[in-house]
């Protein structure tokens, strides 16, 4: 009988950040043990470094908590950022014509597991 494998979760929906601009952040930290990923967010000059810095934060204590994990063996085995709604706004222009401005939002997810 297979092993349960133990992961812990965290995730924020409508983040007012569009997908592109935190999978930027994302594909730098992904696979990287939790003390190294926060080192590598801590110093990365991007708006979603922010978000994800809170987010991972969250991960790892859900885990200490939750799943009374050992944070010295935690790693990030998945981390993605899906598109959510699309806020549209219009901004008016010449002639009375107006430009749709798209605000994106996304949904970020972040799923620690321990190193065997």
């Amino acid at each position: 009988m297979p092993e349960e494998i133990v992961e812990a979760r965290a995730s924020l929906n409508y983040a007012r950040i569009a997908p592109r601009k935190v999978k930027i952040v994302a594909d730098l930290v992904r696979g990287k043990n939790v003390d190294e990923a926060l080192a590598t967010i801590k110093f990365t000059p991007k708006a979603s470094a922010e978000i994800l810095e809170k987010l991972l934060k969250s991960a790892i204590a859900n885990a200490e908590n939750n799943h009374h994990m050992d944070r010295s063996k935690l790693y990030i085995s998945e981390i993605y950022a899906n598109q959510g709604p699309t806020l549209k706004r219009i901004r008016p222009a010449a002639k009375g014509s107006a430009f749709r401005i798209r605000k994106r939002t996304s949904h970020i997810t972040i799923v620690l597991r321990e190193r065997v």
